[in-house]
């Protein structure tokens, strides 16, 4: 079993593991332990009470957080005409169609982290979905990743557009800051998280829905949070 860092035990020092904080006090506390080489993100992760192997509880959607990620991500987009040029001048990393299918398939190039197709381009990145879906990269009409409108797509993805899922264990894992951000872009930007998962809610989801929820670093421990502390409707 891998040993924990310096780093690590000294923030878990810090952390009373039969408390529930309030999410400024966990961003706080957060704030003192040492810092890694990197800039680290803020993570959350939110156990909800919904059963994923139902369509109907299923919990997925975006948000562009209010204060970004703090991360540049590469933004691929197939496109083409006009829509090619409006991608491109919004900022995309690399647009094109038959061609950077090819290279996907034929190469494994992945050097991407965001993908955005306009609608008469499914039917090329259909073939891909082997390769894209098990990473999370398919385009999906319901993330806004499969739209007419590429260059608003790509504008909101660049400024901070993150995306959320449930997973088979019911849990909703996000990146919403990096460590330098200042606490209260922190909270704003955790906050703004919590209260889309709670307003995609799914009817047929019944009980308690944000059952446990936990702050930490990419390198650091975790820290619970009091659920009825967060969210419009905790």
């Amino acid at each position: 079993m891998p040993k924990s860092s310096k780093r690590y035990l000294q923030g878990a020092e810090t952390v009373d593991r039969d408390k529930l904080y309030g999410l400024e006090e966990a961003i706080e506390l957060m704030k003192t332990w040492p810092t890694a080489k990197f800039d680290e993100s803020v993570e959350i992760a939110l156990n909800l009470g919904v059963d994923p192997k139902h369509a109907d509880q299923m919990v997925r959607g975006a948000l562009v957080l209010p204060h970004g990620t703090g991360k540049d991500i590469r933004i691929l987009v197939f496109a083409k005409g006009e829509k090619e040029k409006e991608a491109q001048e919004a900022g995309a990393d690399y647009v094109g169609g038959d061609d950077l299918a090819k290279k996907i398939q034929d190469e494994g190039w992945l050097e991407f982290e965001r993908v955005i197709a306009t609608p008469d381009m499914m039917a090329v990145v259909g073939r891909l979905g082997k390769v894209l879906g098990p990473r999370g990269l398919m385009p999906n009409p319901k993330l806004g990743t499969v739209t007419p409108e590429v260059g608003r797509a790509v504008s909101e993805n660049k400024a901070g557009k993150v995306e959320y899922r449930v997973d088979k264990a019911g849990i909703v894992h996000c990146a919403v800051a990096k460590v330098s951000f200042d606490a209260n872009a922190i909270i704003e930007n955790a906050s703004a998280l919590i209260d889309a998962i709670v307003k995609a809610k799914p009817a047929a989801a019944k009980g308690t829905y944000l059952k446990k929820i936990s702050l930490s670093t990419t390198m650091g421990p975790g820290i619970r949070i009091d659920p009825s502390t967060v969210g419009r409707a905790a």
